[in-house]
């Protein structure tokens, strides 16, 4: 990105945080509900979808393929679907933006296709991997060329797919789903098996829209040749989203911050488990269910947090919300423990080392390791970080700005547009002091 381009931000320390925080809804579901909608029979009504550049992206593509999609107002969209078979070519590329969701589900929907299509992305999503998708739909008899495991893809139509039993080797919810869309089109049962349960949004959307199927937390299984049918969908908030508030109402003395109907996936939730291991205050009130998914209010109080030794079976149900957590570790007293979360690497920045260097130059004493990181809490000093372009990077730097010594200064902040539209000012209501 060139300094033209580039977005800074600077963060001051505030007082405390006060009020009700509505976070936009869920990426991933956004994402899953075009993609369904778009191949089931019927018109979907989806209301809370996430009006950011990743899910947008995803549309865009979904409309290049011929699905006719309104969108009357913010967060709402009709989708007119056209049928598991009724997907048509583009003589363009499918621009996936900087969505690796979008990208990874996109080839596994598009390899059972008759077409060819070709997957781009911008400069930071062409430099992730792609192997740990295509390789396993390669075994289903997909064909999908990459540039060294990098995007473009460039997926062959008219294979004939087969469903395989697969053992993930790394525990993902994008490989996992992107299997699952293979399988739709392909003969026999598809079987995806986990070492550690990851997000079912993908199980539980396909249940919703009629498609049989068998799951438990790490284990799905479903036979091709069935239907998808349309159905409504109320996105819930972003649970990802709202770590940045519950990290933040914690380690700010004073605040205190309610946030509405936040989904509560089981598989999505593991930053609440590690916050209340490290003596947080976060309570749930009017839990329900919205589309197969828990739904509740948060309520985070300002607490004193203590580091922990982070347990490994959290990791897989909280992958998004590391930066957030790292600030908070730079805050609590004693020392946070991580491992197991080498998949950090490679997320849109390598996320253990971009946070080391910002905390770093903030004066957090931080020792990297290979698959996470040993933080000893205290003070966290003013200064100036680089976000690298990741939006989860700089709204977590945003957070330590509040209880910092002086202004944070964040650079690259540009790409918080693609998961958290209005992030500023919704932070600014509340309490912060960003700018």
């Amino acid at each position: 990105m060139s300094g033209a381009q580039r977005l800074n931000w600077v963060s001051r320390p505030a007082t405390a945080l006060r009020g009700d925080v509505v976070v936009p809804g869920d990426k991933s579901v956004s994402h899953r509900s075009m993609m369904l909608s778009g191949i089931a029979e019927g018109t979907s009504y989806i209301r809370g979808f996430l009006e950011g550049e990743d899910t947008r992206a995803t549309a865009a593509v979904l409309a290049q393929l011929g699905v006719a999609i309104e969108a009357p107002s913010a967060g709402e969209r009709i989708v007119h679907g056209v049928g598991l078979h009724g997907l048509r070519a583009s003589n363009q590329p499918l621009d996936c933006g900087n969505a690796g969701t979008g990208m990874r589900l996109l080839a596994g929907l598009l390899a059972g296709q008759a077409f060819d299509s070709t997957l781009i992305g911008d400069e930071s999503l062409s430099k992730r991997p792609m192997r740990r998708v295509t390789d396993p739909l390669a075994k289903m008899g997909a064909q999908i060329d990459t540039q060294d495991g990098l995007p473009p893809l460039q997926v062959r139509g008219g294979r004939k797919l087969h469903g395989i039993r697969y053992e993930l080797p790394v525990a993902s919810a994008q490989v996992k789903s992107a299997l699952l869309l293979a399988g739709l089109y392909a003969e026999s049962s598809t079987e995806v098996i986990e070492p550690h349960p990851t997000r079912d949004y993908t199980e539980r959307m396909l249940q919703a829209f009629g498609w049989p199927i068998e799951f438990s937390p790490g284990y799905a299984k479903l036979e091709g040749g069935h239907r998808l049918r349309a159905t409504d969908i109320v996105v819930p908030a972003d649970f990802s989203s709202s770590a940045f508030f519950l990290v933040a109402a914690s380690i700010l003395p004073g605040s205190t911050l309610r946030l509405p109907a936040v989904g509560l996936n089981p598989r999505r939730t593991g930053l609440l488990e590690a916050l209340r291991l490290m003596g947080a205050d976060i309570s749930i009130e009017n839990q329900s269910k919205s589309g197969g998914e828990a739904v509740g209010d948060l309520i985070v109080r300002h607490a004193p947090l203590h580091g922990i030794e982070l347990p490994e079976a959290l990791v897989p149900d909280m992958i998004d919300e590391f930066p957030a957590l790292f600030v908070a570790a730079a805050v609590a007293k004693g020392r946070t423990v991580i491992r197991g979360a080498a998949e950090l690497r490679v997320k849109e920045s390598d996320r253990i080392a971009t946070m080391a260097a910002g905390l770093r130059a903030l004066g957090v004493r931080i020792e990297e390791t290979p698959d996470g990181a040993i933080i000893d809490g205290g003070i966290i000093n003013g200064g100036t970080v680089d976000s690298h372009g990741d939006h989860r990077i700089a709204m977590s730097f945003a957070v330590a700005g509040l209880v910092a010594r002086d202004a944070i200064t964040i650079g690259d902040c540009a790409n918080v547009a693609t998961s958290f539209p209005g992030f500023l000012e919704l932070a600014n209501s509340c309490g912060f002091s960003l700018g």
